[in-house]
């Protein structure tokens, strides 16, 4: 998590108090190394399994205060909203560009992620959408107070739909609540198909799992129902979708799952 990429809020006491302590488990055998069986599920040079669970507790508490406020925000306003996640790479600019084509005049915006640049909101731009660019510059995922500040700059119809797409990244955006009301966490097939069981949390977190780029499998010697089967064993009530962005065979089902979404959403407004 972020007291590891150094994103959080640990000190650097913290950080670099007791240079030698160790606690950590060893546990693959063959000399291989597992940091991640302690109670944090986590190791950080020089802090104790208690500190890292205590650290952890208050970044994240402090971030669910900022996604609650975000969350009335949208419900007050009947607005869906979708955070995307996945590796960089995975076709998430693209499907989004096709998926708001497709849409046609449904009122939508786009919050974008990266570290640097604006690349990924000029395309969305393009497309006659309205998008905000939201650079974290060494920070490795989005967070509630940064999607509140993003707010700010967006006009949001009743009934909106509102994507975020978060910074390529398959570990620390699984744990921030943004105020969504669902992950949708997109795998390119080139990924290969044990990423689900690499990054299990992240695929634990989501919803809705698209495996994208089904044009490149005959291609990448990929196997689709290990695919699925592998994300089913980290969790077992996810959805998944098989599509295309660059050929458009898929996204039918994709945007009948955003209608599903979309009238839940209107019913919940009332």
């Amino acid at each position: 998590m972020c007291t590891v990429c150094g994103c959080g809020d640990a000190t650097v006491e913290d950080r670099h108090a007791h240079d030698h302590h160790h606690d950590h488990h060893h546990g693959h055998g063959h000399g291989d190394l597992h940091f991640g069986q302690g109670a944090a599920g986590v190791a950080v040079a020089g802090m104790s399994q208690e500190r890292i669970i205590e650290v952890e507790t208050s970044i994240l508490a402090k971030n669910d205060r900022y996604a609650a406020v975000n969350r009335a925000f949208f419900a007050g306003r009947g607005v869906l909203v979708l955070n995307l996640v996945s590796s960089p790479g995975s076709g998430k600019t693209t499907l989004l560009c096709r998926t708001i084509a497709a849409l046609g005049d449904r009122p939508l915006a786009v919050i974008e992620g990266d570290q640097q640049t604006a690349n990924d909101a000029e395309r969305i731009r393009a497309t006659g959408a309205q998008a905000v660019q939201v650079n974290t510059g060494k920070g490795c995922h989005l967070d509630g107070h940064m999607v509140g500040h993003a707010l700010e700059h967006l006009k949001l119809k009743p009934g909106s739909l509102l994507f975020i797409e978060n910074v390529g990244n398959l570990v620390c955006p699984a744990a921030f609540d943004l105020g969504e009301d669902a992950k949708v966490a997109i795998l390119s097939v080139t990924e290969g198909e044990d990423k689900p069981l690499k990054y299990p949390d992240m695929f634990t977190a989501a919803r809705l799992a698209i495996l994208n780029k089904t044009d490149l499998a005959p291609h990448c010697d990929v196997d689709l129902d290990l695919y699925e089967e592998n994300l089913r064993r980290v969790n077992p009530g996810i959805e998944i979708l098989r599509l295309s962005a660059r050929t458009g065979e898929g996204m039918e089902a994709w945007l009948d799952w955003l209608g599903a979404r979309l009238a839940e959403k209107a019913e919940l407004a009332g």
